[in-house]
């Protein structure tokens, strides 16, 4: 028997670093220490595993987007969302966002994972502009902010930046890319 929540963070990790058409059904039997008939049976197909990594890693090394929502002011939100993702790839060691870098190419057969990791990044995109909403409500933000296009471009200079560290890009860099998008944020309403 294995450990079914060790096997999942061994796919995930996997998933994080070659992507959904990257990572053969071989080498995640390999990573995970299981073989085909105990995967299937634990996990369902290779989709199925991918969605269950997915979520795990939105959980897990993502939670810091769930937690930057919490923050007090919509400036503290975007600060935070910058903060956390550098920290996660910074930690993690993997090349950016698994919810950009896991399917950004592909065949068609890898379709359904490029639908279920965009379904993920549109679901980030509305919750972050769910909080600019009612950051305008409180008073956070200026009544005239738009909130789906602030969390529209914070959103994409984040997915952005896991591009750039998937091309080698620093540290260093990501602070300077996430401190000139901080610039474009609007100024608080009070």
């Amino acid at each position: 028997m294995f450990d079914t929540e060790e096997a999942l963070e061994a796919a995930m990790q996997l998933f994080w670093r070659r992507g959904y058409e990257g990572t053969s059904l071989s080498a995640l039997t390999e990573a995970m220490g299981v073989n085909v008939p105990s995967l299937y049976a634990a996990f369902g197909n290779k989709e199925q595993l991918f969605r269950k990594a997915v979520e795990r890693y939105i959980e897990r090394p993502a939670s810091y987007v769930g937690m930057a929502l919490r923050e007090p002011t919509a400036r503290a939100v975007a600060e935070q969302l910058f903060r956390g993702a550098i920290n996660m790839v910074g930690e993690a060691k993997q090349d950016g966002c698994l919810l950009v870098v896991g399917a950004l190419s592909g065949a068609p057969d890898a379709a359904p994972a490029r639908v279920e990791l965009a379904r993920r990044r549109a679901a980030g995109e509305a919750a972050v502009r769910k909080r600019f909403e009612r950051a305008i409500v409180e008073g956070d933000l200026p009544s005239d902010a738009d909130p789906t296009r602030l969390a529209r471009y914070l959103m994409t200079v984040l997915w952005g930046m896991s591009v750039q560290v998937a091309g080698g890009a620093s540290r260093q860099h990501l602070k300077e890319i996430a401190e000139f998008a901080l610039r474009a944020f609007p100024s608080e309403a009070r």
